[in-house]
């Protein structure tokens, strides 16, 4: 069974009477239980499709953030052949909560970024649950910057909180970091897509995402501030963090009317976790399709449309 979020809980109710039942019915072989536990899963099925039909901007919050959804590691497994992983900025270290390297994805050579999370506790403290150092971020330019000069397509898939904030960060440049990283992004002069897996958090995510094409899951989350720090900023306390959601317009649907955002990738019924085998199926046909879209253009062209996509932002958001 999935972990259930605090709003599943008649969700989680009515799958646990499923699973008693069934071990009811596996402990007791004459016990014929098919029919009732077919009416409990068509319940199951309604409540999620009602449920996640209307869905808050904090509980798609917590949807993007569930840690079952699937990761940078696990869309590589299922998109890509012959990932080959380049590691390490060349100056300081390896970060492992940036990953990169060179793959082939649906026939094509391609650069692939992404951030890491982890998919348990001892792997979530090795990636340090997403959030990149500097080193990460220069990791990402260098492959970038690789890209460019073998003319080979960059896609990055962003799934972060934030650039990690600690005091070793900052003493290393993480701004500067950043800012290099997205004038990389603005820079090259190949097709690049980017896609927002997970959480998209402030420059963090950016630092990735400055493409010609950005997709996003249908519950993930892209914005400048976490909901917990922009409601710490304006209200001195973490607990008003849904009323900041509701502020911050960070889900998929208000940003790709905001022109944040170029397409919506439908997730299952359910989120991501429920299927993630569909859901990556899913984002690598709207990977496929945005770099179909892209190649074969000229690379000043594909600079310029970028840059001038990032420029228009906010031209006619009301004062």
């Amino acid at each position: 069974m999935p972990t259930f979020l605090d709003f599943e809980k008649p969700i989680a109710e009515l799958e646990g009477k499923i699973e008693e039942l069934r071990h009811a019915a596996d402990s007791n072989g004459e016990v014929n239980i098919a029919e009732e536990i077919a009416k409990l899963q068509s319940k199951v099925d309604r409540l999620l499709r009602e449920t996640y039909a209307k869905l808050t901007p904090w509980q798609k919050t917590l949807v993007a953030r569930h840690p079952e959804r699937p990761h940078f590691n696990d869309y590589v497994a299922q998109l890509t052949d012959d990932f080959l992983p380049l590691s390490g900025d060349r100056s300081f270290a390896d970060d492992p909560a940036i990953q990169g390297g060179v793959a082939r994805f649906r026939g094509r050579s391609v650069v692939l970024i992404g951030h890491e999370k982890g998919s348990d506790t001892a792997a979530r403290v090795k990636h340090n649950f997403g959030m990149a150092r500097p080193e990460g971020y220069r990791k990402a330019q260098r492959l970038m910057e690789l890209a460019d000069r073998f003319r080979l397509p960059v896609v990055t898939l962003v799934d972060t909180p934030g650039a990690y904030p600690g005091v070793d960060a900052e003493a290393r440049g993480q701004a500067e970091a950043i800012a290099r990283s997205i004038e990389v992004c603005l820079k090259i002069r190949v097709p690049f897509v980017a896609a927002i897996i997970g959480e998209g958090g402030s420059g963090g995510a950016i630092a990735l995402a400055a493409a010609n094409r950005i997709v996003m899951l249908e519950h993930a989350v892209y914005s400048v501030i976490s909901p917990e720090g922009c409601a710490s900023i304006l209200w001195r306390s973490s607990e008003q963090a849904k009323e900041a959601a509701e502020a911050l317009k960070l889900t998929a649907k208000d940003l790709l009317g905001l022109k944040a955002i170029d397409d919506i990738v439908t997730e299952p019924v359910g989120g991501a976790h429920r299927d993630p085998k569909r859901t990556i199926a899913a984002l690598g046909d709207a990977l496929g399709d945005a770099l179909g879209e892209l190649v074969g253009r000229d690379g000043d062209a594909l600079r310029r449309e970028r840059r001038e996509k990032f420029l228009a932002m906010g031209a006619g958001a009301p004062e």
